[in-house]
């Protein structure tokens, strides 16, 4: 008797909402993107989206949690490739090439959780989440700058920050010219300066 093929699990409505909300985020803007939209997008009813999340403002920080989810699983299978600190440090720079190079919809606009940033003022919750994964990307290299330079705590902190800072300048550029060019070339930049760490 033969077996038939499982069938792909279907895609909860949860999932449908932020997948939907994190294109028209991305392409529109948070605040230029209503409900109704994410819901007509969405292919769901609109309970459906209250019973997935309390508010817009739930959906928002579910979606920059999604974003931080995407690279830290792009970050991730590079790390698996590197072998030495300054890979692994690389690994950082290609990760975001990688995340830019990803297909969008409307073409690569920047770092969806800068953007993201820039919409709300200094101190809301949204604009703090994003903050907090920039400061992870930052630990994350230092944590590999300090395997290069384990006996300069010091010089490693701040190499690792001008590393940070090519990075964002980098992806800030990338977004404006809509490729990752930019990213690849601050990867460039940076293995140029572990070389002479």
């Amino acid at each position: 008797m033969m077996s038939t093929p499982t069938r792909a699990k279907k895609e909860s409505a949860r999932d449908k909402l932020l997948h939907a909300a994190a294109t028209l985020f991305y392409n529109n803007g948070i605040a230029a993107t209503g409900i109704d939209s994410i819901v007509k997008k969405a292919d769901v009813a609109k309970k459906s989206l209250y019973n997935n999340f309390a508010s817009k403002s739930d959906l928002i920080a579910a979606y920059i949690e999604s974003r931080h989810a995407e690279w830290l699983s792009l970050y991730a299978q590079r790390l698996q490739q590197a072998t030495t600190p300054t890979e692994r440090v690389l690994a950082v720079f290609d990760a975001y090439t990688d995340h830019a190079d990803d297909a969008y919809e409307r073409g690569f606009r920047g770092c969806g959780l800068l953007n993201a940033a820039a919409e709300f003022p200094a101190g809301d919750t949204a604009r703090l989440a994003v903050r907090a994964h920039k400061e992870d990307v930052e630990a994350l290299l230092q944590q590999h700058v300090a395997e290069l330079l384990p006996e300069q705590p010091e010089r490693s902190a701040a190499l690792a920050q001008h590393l940070a800072f090519l990075l964002e300048g980098a992806m800030v550029r990338a977004g404006l010219e809509g490729h990752s060019a930019c990213s690849a070339q601050a990867r460039a930049i940076a293995a140029a300066l572990l070389e002479n760490a």
